[in-house]
């Protein structure tokens, strides 16, 4: 496969951190983004180029807000203008929550669906445009098993925003493949260790009503929930499975890359319920005359 162009959103640690590793090693040039290079994330961005220099891969920090417009357009605009080209959008970026639903503020449910949701609006409309002249490309959209499999409460707010970033990736795939610009949906399972899940958590907002639940019959739960996890998801279970399904479909040859990969060491019955909803989804394109909508185009450029 030819060296590619790949940006990774939300690359300051986690699944984007370790793509962003695993896709530079495959050989790719790769812009690990993250906001506050010279801020918050400046130690991240630091290991990052460090790594790429002992590694001796093209791995590059590069400033990116996703909640930003001139943020988002501006590091793609650089891409492009050092490479001019790009080749693969991995949406990773991404905010969890735990806690009740009700104690969750409603600026708080839009700072969720901003970080998970509009965020793949935002790098969408500016890589796009450079896509589709391109004729090509690949977007990578990082869900969450429970969208759609078993899962337990207090995971309300970040799932109804993942629910909604993969919506609008199985739209996106019926619009893109004309253009020759192909879609997978990497779906991972809950992961407990190396990703440090509830210390990175948003915790509600609304402590009082935080706490109304914590002193009624939902007392302890939190606790419960955490320890039910670690219960089922497997000592062996490791993030960098996610990194590898995620440079899998890259390497993938054009027309042969899977719409949906899971990677879930606890098995909670998504790869089923979202196998049943893909199906009913081409159906319906099938009856109305739409397949060609089920299969990227290739054109000159993948020739």
């Amino acid at each position: 496969m030819p060296r590619q162009v790949i940006l990774v959103t939300g690359a300051s640690r986690g699944f984007g951190r370790l793509s962003a590793k695993a896709l530079a090693h495959s050989g790719n040039t790769v812009y690990a983004s993250m906001r506050g290079l010279a801020g918050r994330n400046a130690a991240q961005a630091k290991e990052v180029l460090a790594y790429a220099e002992e590694q001796g891969i093209d791995l590059r920090a590069l400033e990116l807000d996703v909640t930003s417009d001139a943020s988002v357009d501006l590091a793609v605009s650089r891409i492009i203008e050092a490479h001019g080209r790009l080749d693969v959008i991995v949406h990773s970026a991404g905010q969890r929550a735990f806690g009740p639903a009700e104690a969750f503020t409603p600026g708080q449910l839009a700072e969720l669906f901003d970080v998970n949701v509009l965020s793949t609006q935002r790098v969408n409309r500016a890589a796009l445009p450079f896509m589709r002249q391109q004729r090509q490309g690949l977007l990578v959209w990082v869900s969450a098993s429970g969208v759609a499999g078993g899962t337990l409460p207090y995971l309300a707010p970040y799932l109804a925003a993942k629910a909604g970033m993969d919506a609008l990736a199985v739209h996106y795939a019926r619009e893109l493949v004309r253009w020759g610009i192909e879609t997978s949906i990497v779906v991972p399972g809950i992961f407990t260790r190396g990703t440090s899940p509830y210390a990175l958590s948003q915790q509600p907002a609304d402590t009082a009503r935080a706490a109304v639940y914590e002193a009624g019959p939902y007392a302890d739960i939190a606790r419960q929930i955490r320890g039910a996890f670690d219960r089922i998801v497997p000592d062996d279970a490791d993030p960098a499975q996610v990194a590898g399904a995620i440079a899998g479909v890259v390497d993938a040859p054009f027309g042969e890359r899977p719409f949906r990969v899971h990677v879930d060491p606890s098995d909670d019955g998504a790869s089923i319920a979202l196998a049943v909803s893909d199906r009913v989804r081409a159906e319906m394109l099938h009856r109305a005359g739409f397949t060609d909508l089920l299969t990227p185009h290739p054109n000159e450029a993948h020739r």
